[in-house]
């Protein structure tokens, strides 16, 4: 995005310097909690200075869930169009997206599941599409997999929260996740566990995980 006219090349660094600070203090304190002089003080910058940079602390709210939101239904959208991939595998890769963005801002998603009933207007609208969107998406790749056989007719809605809520609550731990439980890792464990017991037939996790292997490989070429 081209910066605003009259702002210097280092602005945009600058902003995100100031976005990062908030969602450390956010997470630690809570939104409502955190006041602009604390603000301030974190950044080092002047009550003027700051909104010279954000507009408003609100505003500072939005681009923290933004940094989550956009990124995720990019990546989203992306892999449920992998229209050559079975519906398992396509929320297998799904479940991976979402921790490693999970993983990667901790901060981000602790402020984004607490604190984005704060923000207002317009703004509060888009951000609840989106959310909305993500779970649709969810919710049609399990119809997909109900559809083709893999997985019994089940209660869609009962199905999304299932899978939604063995992710949702990772960012309370992971940053002192063991070492091997990386993204992958977990989308793997997760996802037997949904799958395994949706399951209208038995499958093998290990045959299933290389089918994801792949289609992982197919997806990261498309991407290059």
């Amino acid at each position: 995005m081209p910066r605003p006219p009259g702002h210097g090349p280092g602005y945009e660094a600058r902003r995100q310097e100031i976005i990062d600070a908030a969602a450390t203090l956010f997470a630690d304190k809570g939104y409502t909690a955190t006041g602009v002089i604390e603000l301030c003080q974190a950044v080092g910058l002047g009550k003027g200075a700051l909104y010279h940079y954000i507009g408003s602390k609100e505003n500072l709210l939005v681009e923290i869930q933004d940094r989550v939101l956009v990124p995720l239904l990019a990546k989203a959208r992306s892999i449920t169009a992998l229209s050559d991939e079975e519906p398992l595998v396509r929320l297998r890769l799904l479940s991976q997206a979402l921790l490693e963005i999970i993983f990667a801002r901790v901060d981000h998603i602790w402020v984004y599941e607490h604190d984005y009933r704060h923000v207002t207007g317009q703004n509060r609208k888009r951000l609840v599409r989106q959310r909305l969107e993500f779970e649709d998406l969810v919710r049609d790749l399990l119809r997909e997999a109900i559809d083709d056989g893999a997985l019994r007719p089940v209660d869609l809605r009962l199905a999304v929260l299932q899978f939604l809520n063995l992710h949702n609550h990772t960012y309370q731990w992971a940053h002192t996740a063991a070492a091997g439980w990386t993204p992958a890792r977990l989308a793997a464990e997760y996802c037997s566990t949904v799958f395994t017991g949706l399951a209208s037939r038995p499958f093998s996790m290990a045959d299933f995980e290389e089918k994801v292997r792949l289609a992982q490989q197919r997806a990261d070429g498309l991407a290059s």
